[in-house]
């Protein structure tokens, strides 16, 4: 004989818990202590940012490098001078240029002589010693073009200013001479000489000599500074996008330009100069990579200890769900639901935080903003993976107290 009154809740009999009715258990606990839960997920955030900003540059740096080397060609070499077996100098020849220019596959040589006797100041009064490291550079009237680099300013050397006292400045040389146009009559002081300045450059990615560089044509050079006429650099373009080519010349242009001594000559490829930045770049990305997984591992811990702390604050309602018939895998999944909402709340602020820094300083260099696929979804999966971890023995704890151990906290 039934006495006619409903049967209690048993785990067996309790109603089944679905994904958005746990969403928005879990929500609750989270809206309920805003600041708390802010805070907590600060540190998520600032990981997840780290993470997705490191990847983001590294990409954007790394597809704005290589927009750069498409642009100004991986078809440059440079011939310099070597040193002997007791360490002075071996100057090129004077016929160099001529020489390097009839290999098969060269398209253009230009070259510069360093003059190493001479000094630029933008005024007499400067003291001698404040020489602002510039190179005083004879040039052949196409090594902007050759390098990569055009006029920011004024106007280049051409066959008549070649011949008088005339420069034209790097785009580093123009920021310490205190330059940053071109007007009629200016001029600065070399080897106790005026010379009028009638251009700036702009930088030379590919030649970043050049930027320091105070240029004057060879004629001048000779007749004003009594300079001997030897190139200390020559620039070399080989036929576009062949880099068969490029390596052949690579391996003749020692002898070409120095047949009496091929070993004492340097001979460079400036577009590896950029690949070796880029591989710099990726190991400062590791650095930060690294960064990044410690300030997850302290939102990691912060997410733990706000929910463990939950646990103990919450224990009349972990008793009364108990007591409604709410089983332990109930309990213990609005636990664990808490903490991987708690952390992919996180995640997302970060990775809007990650992405909007990546824009901005991308947007400030010139590069393609470049966020790769695995930046956000490893982000998301760092976030969902430290929830499930941190908040799996809240969870635990929360699930195993009984109904009248959790109800006395009443």
């Amino acid at each position: 004989m039934t006495s006619g009154r409903p049967p209690l809740p048993s785990s067996t009999g309790a109603a089944r818990l679905h994904l958005a009715d746990l969403a928005a258990l879990a929500s609750i606990g989270l809206r309920t202590r805003k600041l708390r839960t802010a805070l907590s997920a600060l540190g998520i955030a600032i990981g997840v940012a780290a993470i997705v900003a490191v990847l983001g540059l590294s990409k954007s740096s790394a597809a704005g490098l290589n927009a750069e080397i498409a642009r100004l060609g991986t078809n440059l070499l440079t011939v310099t001078n070597g040193q002997s077996l007791t360490g002075g100098t071996v100057e090129l020849p004077k016929a160099a240029p001529g020489m390097v220019g009839r290999l098969p596959g060269v398209t253009a040589v230009q070259y510069t002589g360093q003059i190493t006797s001479a000094d630029a100041y933008r005024s007499p009064y400067i003291p001698p010693v404040d020489t602002n490291a510039l190179s005083i550079d004879a040039a052949s009237l196409g090594v902007p073009a050759v390098v990569g680099t055009s006029i920011a300013e004024g106007t280049n050397l051409n066959a008549a200013t070649a011949r008088e006292p005339v420069a034209v400045v790097g785009a580093a040389a123009a920021q310490r001479l205190g330059f940053d146009r071109v007007w009629p009559g200016m001029r600065i002081q070399v080897s106790g000489r005026w010379f009028y300045v009638t251009g700036i450059l702009n930088p030379a990615v590919l030649a970043p000599e050049i930027d320091s560089a105070i240029l004057i044509g060879f004629p001048a050079a000779e007749k004003y500074l009594h300079f001997d006429g030897h190139p200390s650099e020559i620039y070399v373009r080989t036929t576009p996008d062949s880099e068969a080519v490029t390596t052949t010349v690579d391996t003749l242009l020692g002898a070409q330009a120095n047949p009496e001594s091929p070993s004492q000559v340097n001979v460079s490829q400036p577009s590896d100069a950029l690949t070796a930045q880029a591989d710099a770049a990726g190991a400062f990305s590791t650095l930060f990579l690294g960064l990044g997984a410690v300030a997850l591992l302290v939102g990691a811990v912060g997410v733990a200890n706000i929910m463990i702390i939950s646990v103990l604050e919450r224990r009349s309602e972990i008793g009364l769900r108990r007591a409604l018939g709410a089983t332990r895998g109930q309990v213990r999944a609005q636990f664990l639901a808490e903490a991987i909402l708690l952390s992919l709340v996180g995640g997302a602020a970060g990775e809007v935080l990650g992405a909007a820094s990546t824009a901005v300083y991308a947007h400030l260099k010139g590069w393609a903003i470049v966020i790769p696929p695995e930046a956000w979804a490893g982000g998301l999966a760092a976030a969902l993976l430290i929830g499930a971890v941190a908040g799996l023995l809240p969870a635990i704890r929360a699930a195993r107290l009984s109904p009248t151990e959790a109800l006395w906290a009443v």
